[in-house]
């Protein structure tokens, strides 16, 4: 039985909705906004290998460990990027977020604060999870910044752990939020939504 079943969350203007192929060419625009491919950071797929990312997220949902959303613009109805609980272990209620990237357009607006809380309260307050985890590469100071805002602890660094996409390998650091931890940072985030409002 899954942990993490379908599930619609809705909040400020942002919708996130289970990734499916539909999603195909709102993905892709969402993709070229920014020419995100490019980064050598991210896992965001080259506009041709767009449904094949689909694909790879569908089947690790149908195989329990992970859960993909698109993350929607409510106004209009356009894709703005995605994000995804993952490393799923209902034994000890342990989800990550991560897979999360957006169009050029949406960051540094409410979108990411706005997804952030929804996922987390989700991953909390109705999973019950006990801890949220999260991974960066190691040169991926922008994401580490927003992490670390979050209230995330810093719980080390795994060496050698990954290729990236230009072949080299990459270190991957590690965060972690636990449930006792998750009120202070509901309120930062309730907040930081109030002044961007």
């Amino acid at each position: 039985m899954a942990f993490v079943h379908p599930v619609t969350l809705c909040r400020h203007g942002v919708r996130l909705e289970p990734l499916e192929r539909s999603h195909e060419q709102g993905l892709r625009a969402a993709a070229a906004d920014g020419q995100l491919w490019q980064l050598r950071v991210t896992s965001v797929p080259e506009p041709e290998n767009t449904l094949a990312y689909i694909e790879a997220a569908l089947l690790a949902r149908e195989q329990g460990h992970r859960f993909a959303f698109a993350v929607i613009d409510q106004r209009n109805g356009n894709v703005l990027g995605t994000t995804s609980y993952h490393d799923i272990l209902p034994a000890v209620r342990r989800v990550e977020i991560g897979y999360t990237w957006y169009a050029a357009s949406a960051q540094r607006t409410h979108v990411n604060t706005t997804c952030k809380l929804l996922m987390l309260e989700h991953a909390f307050e109705t999973l019950q999870c006990l801890v949220v985890g999260w991974r960066t590469d190691n040169f991926n100071y922008a994401s580490q910044r927003a992490i670390e805002r979050l209230g995330a602890k810093r719980d080390g660094i795994i060496r050698g752990h990954a290729l990236r996409r230009d072949g080299t390998i990459r270190d991957t650091v590690m965060y972690s939020l636990t449930a006792f931890e998750w009120p202070q940072t509901r309120a930062f985030l309730q907040d930081a939504l109030r002044r961007k409002a």
